[in-house]
């Protein structure tokens, strides 16, 4: 089948006049790195979510590196996370000299089962962290977790990178927990083409990640050249890391920021219009709803005894009709480095495998036209008819 040349690319992100504005006064300004405009981008975002604390930093992989390590987590802990998740929410582990357990996702949605916790913490007595995961923008049941993370001593670090911004009954998502952190990859639902933000309401927590976020220096950088102390003079408190935004990057964050809500009206917008055209589809099984959902991804399953097997084909058919689409996780215990490290089988975590084999992740993403969604829909609804046939 050949490719339709009007493409709909998977994800793109929505950048204005206002970013690119905001990116120039930042390259006249003569400061690139960190400085005043980042930390006005910490302070928006504190008061967006209402966090405590807001600590932006180069990718939500780095937020959640320092997150761990300032919880204290090394060799000889546990950390506990999903198997359904990009594989950095448990490289960080491993990073600090952790070992990893996986705990499988629910029946009803793409997130760490409750139930399958408490078990599984019940009998790994090493268990130091959780990091339950907001896959797809939709909220983990966090007051299970959170009440069952405490039975058994455990702080909990949420995977905010798919959930801003994500408001449920209890508050922001990412702001539940001992700490959040959030992704703003140029995929995501505010971007500022790499960065990522960790917020938490502990201020000790949040000094000690302040602290390793940049070298371990006594004294920031923007401090150091616009205070009237000599420049050169710092200290070096701590063995730290190199995990700061820069100001460049923080600028498209600010103007981002100011759209968010606008941004998630459009994501939910695409998303009922998704679910109206497929609901009658019996090919098709729609993604789980929630009123607070931040749809970073559209995640339909393939029903049926060959799903498994039909799911490549169908993805196949998609972008030869012109269709960007992804799968939203391939599980990390059949991956290799996982799998061999704890000798783990795919059937293992099965509500992971079968999310896995089953999903297809459509296009959605702030910007997208009527008739790019209209375009989606045709091109699913005719590849499914197929399926059947």
């Amino acid at each position: 089948m050949s490719r339709n040349t009007d493409f709909v690319p998977f994800a793109l992100p929505s950048l204005g006049r206002e970013e690119e504005e905001a990116v120039l006064r930042v390259l006249r300004s003569g400061w690139l790195t960190t400085g005043e405009v980042a930390r006005a981008l910490e302070r928006e975002f504190a008061a967006f979510t209402g966090a405590s604390h807001a600590l932006a930093v180069n990718s939500a992989t780095s937020g959640l590196h320092l997150a761990l390590e300032a919880l204290g987590v090394g060799s000889g802990d546990i950390v506990v996370t999903s198997p359904y998740t990009f594989t950095s929410t448990a490289a960080v582990a491993r990073h600090l000299g952790a070992e990893v357990r996986f705990c499988d996702i629910s029946r009803e949605d793409y997130n760490i089962d409750p139930e399958a916790l408490a078990r599984l913490l019940s009998s790994e007595p090493r268990a130091k962290v959780v990091l339950p995961v907001h896959v797809g923008g939709y909220p983990c049941r966090m007051q299970a977790i959170l009440e069952t993370a405490k039975a058994h001593g455990c702080a909990v670090v949420e995977d905010a990178a798919h959930a801003f911004p994500l408001r449920t009954e209890r508050g922001m998502a990412g702001c539940l927990g001992d700490i959040g952190v959030y992704s703003f990859y140029a995929t995501k639902t505010m971007t500022t083409g790499e960065g990522g933000m960790i917020v938490t309401s502990d201020e000790a927590l949040a000094r000690r990640m302040s602290l390793m976020r940049l070298h371990g220096f006594d004294r920031e950088a923007w401090d150091r050249y616009t205070s009237p102390t000599a420049s050169w003079r710092y200290g070096i408190a701590e063995a730290g890391f190199k995990y700061n935004l820069p100001d460049l990057l923080a600028a498209i964050g600010r103007e981002q920021l100011k759209k968010a809500d606008r941004f998630l009206k459009e994501r939910r917008d695409i998303a009922e219009k998704y679910l109206a055209a497929f609901a009658s589809e019996p090919k098709l099984e729609l993604p789980p709803v929630h009123p607070s959902h931040a749809w970073h991804l559209f995640s339909l399953r393939l029903r049926g005894e060959a799903a498994s097997v039909d799911r490549d084909g169908f993805i196949e058919r998609l972008m030869g009709r012109g269709i960007g689409c992804s799968v939203h996780f391939i599980p990390l215990h059949t991956m290799k480095y996982w799998s061999e490290r704890y000798a783990l089988r795919p059937e293992d975590f099965p509500e992971a495998l079968d999310k896995y084999r089953r999903s297809i992740s459509l296009p959605i993403w702030q910007g997208m036209r009527p008739d790019q969604t209209d375009r989606v829909i045709e091109a699913v609804l005719a590849t499914a008819a197929e399926a059947r046939a």
